[in-house]
C-alpha cells in the first residue's frame, strides 16, 4: 500500500497509512533530554561528560540558529477547485417563468441553475484552501516546497515570517519525489538558506521548520532516527526519518542542521491519529538539489533511462544465480530497442555496479540511474553466467520507467510432484503460444504455488536455458541439483511480463 495522498481540505502533510506500523517498529522516538554517544552521554543543556567531545554537544539553546533561518520559511496557501457535485435535476428542460417547481429550486439553492423563463443564470464554482510550507532558495524569490502541496493549486499565495503576502506561480513539478518549484516576482531582497553539502547522520540534531495546522512560523527539534527509509511513496524513496514533530501543514518545509543548512524537505509522516507522533519523513538534500536546479533551468525533470524490467535479489535467487550475496538488481526482462539491450544486456544478468558503485538493490540502481542525464555512458557491472563482466550503456530519456512483473515455476521428475507442478509443452496448450513450457496445473500446498506459480504460466528458462518440453525443464532441474545449489533459476511469463522465481532444488 503507498502513502495516502489525499488530505482533510485545508492541509497538506501526507499521512502514512497504519498498515505500516510493522515496517516502522524498528524506529526509535529519542527525546531532547539527552543520547548516548559512545560511551558519552550528551545532554540538551551543553553539558557533557568527561568521555564526550565539546563538538558533539547540542547548544543550550536554538534560539540563535532559529533566529537566523526562520525569516527564508514560507507559509503556503493554495486555492483548489472542487468538482462540484452532479446536479439530481441536471437533465430537466429549462422550466418557463412561473412553474410550480421555480420556488423548490430557488429555496434549496440547485446548484444546476435552472433557467426560468430563459433568464441568465450562474453556476457556483466551489474552491477549497490548502495549506503547506516552503523556503526561499533564492533572493529573487524561488521556493522550494512538496508537489502535492501545490499540484491541484488554481491560486498560489506564499506568506513570509513578518506576515506579508505574495502571489506566486508553479515553476516545475516533479511527481516521483513529491518536488516542487515556485516563484514571487518583482522581488530581489528575500532571505533565503541552502541546501547542505554533506550528508547527515543517524543521531544528528535537526529543526523542522513550517506551518502546522495553519499556525505558521512554527520550530521543532529532534534528531535523524534512519536514513534510506521506503515508505512505499514512489519509485525513488530514499526518505531521512526525523523524530522532531511535524503535523498536517509540515509538508514542504525544510529540516535543518545546526550549521543552518536544508538537509531535507519534510514530506509525509507515520500517524494513526493524524498527528505527530514522532516518525517523519523529509526528502534528503541530495535528492532535492537535483531534481529543483532540473525544474529552475526548465520546468521539468529528465531522466537516464536504462530499459530493463528489474527485481530484487532473493537469498534463493542468489543461490541459484551461483552469487555470494543476495545483491544487485536482477533483470528480468530488457526493454525492446532500449539502451540495455542495444548494449547487450540481457534476461538473468544481475547489475551488480554502476560506474564502479556497487548497487544493492533494484530500488537502488532505478535511483542511480534517475541521477544520470540522458545521453550519458555510463559502465554497467554485471553478473553473468558465474562471471563479472562490465558493459558501456549510452543512457537514453526516461519516458517511463516500465514495471515489475509477475509469475511462476517448475521442478524435475520426481521434482515435479514434489514441487506440486504440472507441465506440457506450450504448442501444446490452447493460448499458451509455440515457446516454453506450460504449468497445466499446481498444487495450492505445494513450494511451486508458494513462490508464486499459478496454472497458465509459461517456463521459458530453466538455469538460463531455454526450454520447450517438460524434459527440458527436467534436465534444468538435475544440471542444478548436481553442481550443488538449492536453487534453480526459472523463467516464466505470465500474461505480457516475465519474472525470474528461484525454486528449491530437491535433495533427495
Amino acid at each position: 500500500m503507498s502513502a495516502i495522498h489525499s488530505r482533510k481540505p485545508g492541509w497538506t502533510t501526507r499521512i502514512m497509512p497504519r498498515t505500516r506500523a510493522a515496517l516502522l517498529a524498528s524506529a526509535l522516538a529519542i527525546g531532547m533530554t539527552g543520547v548516548v554517544a559512545g560511551e558519552a552521554v550528551l545532554f540538551s543543556d551543553g553539558h557533557a561528560n568527561a568521555a564526550s567531545t565539546p563538538s558533539a554537544v547540542a547548544p543550550a539553546s536554538f534560539a540563535d540558529l532559529v533566529e537566523r533561518v526562520s525569516p527564508a520559511v514560507v507559509s503556503i496557501r493554495v486555492k483548489e477547485a472542487v468538482q462540484p457535485e452532479q446536479s439530481s435535476f441536471q437533465d430537466l428542460p429549462d422550466l418557463p417563468r412561473g412553474h410550480p417547481l421555480e420556488r423548490f429550486f430557488r429555496r434549496f439553492g440547485e446548484p444546476d441553475g435552472r433557467n426560468f423563463g430563459n433568464r441568465p443564470h450562474h453556476r457556483r464554482h466551489p474552491y477549497a484552501m490548502a495549506q503547506g510550507s516552503g523556503f526561499f532558495i533564492s533572493s529573487d524569490g524561488y521556493v522550494v516546497t512538496n508537489n502535492h502541496v501545490v499540484e491541484k493549486g488554481e491560486e498560489v499565495t506564499v506568506s513570509t515570517v513578518d506576515g506579508k503576502e505574495y502571489p506566486a506561480k508553479v515553476i516545475g513539478t516533479d511527481e516521483k519525489t513529491d518536488l516542487a518549484l515556485v516563484k514571487v516576482d518583482g522581488h530581489n531582497d528575500f532571505p533565503y538558506v541552502s541546501f547542505a553539502d554533506k550528508d547527515i547522520r543517524v543521531g544528528d540534531w535537526v529543526l523542522a521548520v513550517g506551518n502546522p495546522f495553519g499556525l505558521g512560523g512554527t520550530v521543532t527539534a529532534g534528531i535523524v532516527s534512519a536514513r534510506g527509509r521506503d515508505i512505499g511513496a514512489g519509485p525513488y524513496d530514499d526518505f531521512l526519518q526525523i523524530d522532531a514533530p511535524i503535523n498536517r501543514g509540515n509538508s514542504g518545509g525544510p529540516t535543518f542542521n545546526l550549521d543552518g543548512k536544508v538537509v531535507g524537505i519534510n514530506t509525509a509522516i507515520f500517524s494513526p491519529s493524524g498527528g505527530s507522533v514522532g516518525i517523519g519523513f523529509a526528502i534528503p538534500a541530495s535528492t532535492a538539489k537535483q531534481i529543483i536546479d532540473d525544474l529552475k533551468d526548465d520546468g521539468k525533470v529528465v531522466r537516464g533511462w536504462l530499459g530493463v524490467h528489474i527485481q530484487s535479489v532473493t537469498d534463493d535467487i542468489a543461490d541459484g544465480l551461483g552469487l555470494k550475496d543476495a545483491e544487485g538488481a536482477l533483470v528480468s526482462q530488457p526493454q525492446d530497442n532500449s539502451p540495455a539491450s542495444k548494449a547487450g544486456i540481457k534476461a538473468g544478468d544481475v547489475i551488480v555496479s554502476v560506474d564502479g558503485q556497487k548497487i544493492d538493490s533494484a530500488k537502488e540502481l532505478a535511483r542511480r540511474i534517475a541521477g544520470y542525464s540522458p545521453g550519458s555512458d555510463v559502465k554497467i557491472g554485471l553478473w553473468r553466467d558465474g562471471d563479472n563482466e562490465t558493459v558501456t550503456v549510452k543512457l537514453g530519456s526516461l519516458k517511463d520507467a516500465g514495471g515489475k512483473t509477475v509469475t511462476s515455476d517448475a521442478g524435475a521428475e520426481s521434482d515435479l510432484e514434489d514441487l506440486g507442478l504440472s507441465l506440457a509443452p506450450a504448442s501444446d496448450v490452447a493460448g499458451a503460444g509455440d515457446n516454453g513450457v506450460a504449468v497445466t496445473d499446481v498444487d495450492p500446498s505445494g513450494p511451486a504455488a508458494e513462490r508464486g506459480i499459478r496454472t497458465g504460466d509459461i517456463i521459458l528458462e530453466v538455469g538460463g536455458k531455454e526450454v520447450s518440453t517438460p524434459k527440458d525443464v527436467l534436465a534444468g532441474l538435475a544440471a542444478s541439483k548436481k553442481s550443488g545449489r538449492n536453487a534453480t533459476l526459472l523463467r516464466v511469463r505470465r500474461g505480457d511480463s516475465a519474472r525470474f522465481v528461484a525454486l528449491p532444488v530437491s535433495r533427495g
